[in-house]
């Protein structure tokens, strides 16, 4: 099965993280994208910089910043062939940003 992970970062200030944690979590990060079955997405910027679209009665209308609450941003994603949802879970479960406050979102890819 294919999956696709959605990162939400949620609302964690890099900065306030002890140093041992921010020197940990790229190594964590490279160790998920060497993962077998991975395919890594690329890094995102700040929710902040987004830019949201909407069409409302044939106008396009645009608004800074997500549409969403910045904790439900989404921060980035990956794809990962695995057996089952389990397997996907396990390795949801070592983004850094699950133990985080963020959350990953599973999503089963439609198949054909």
């Amino acid at each position: 099965m294919r999956f696709m992970l959605l990162i939400h970062h949620g609302d964690t200030q890099w900065e306030q993280l002890p140093e041992d944690e921010q020197r940990r979590i790229p190594a964590d990060y490279q160790a998920i994208n060497a993962t077998t079955g991975v395919t890594p997405g690329v890094w995102m910027e700040a929710p902040e910089t987004a830019t949201t679209v909407r069409v409302e009665e044939g106008r396009t209308l645009t608004t800074d910043g997500p549409f969403v609450a910045v904790k439900e941003a989404l921060g980035g994603y990956l794809f990962y062939e695995a057996d089952d949802l389990d397997a996907a879970i396990e390795l949801a479960s070592r983004i850094p940003a699950a133990r985080l406050g963020g959350a990953v979102e599973i999503r089963p890819l439609k198949q054909g």
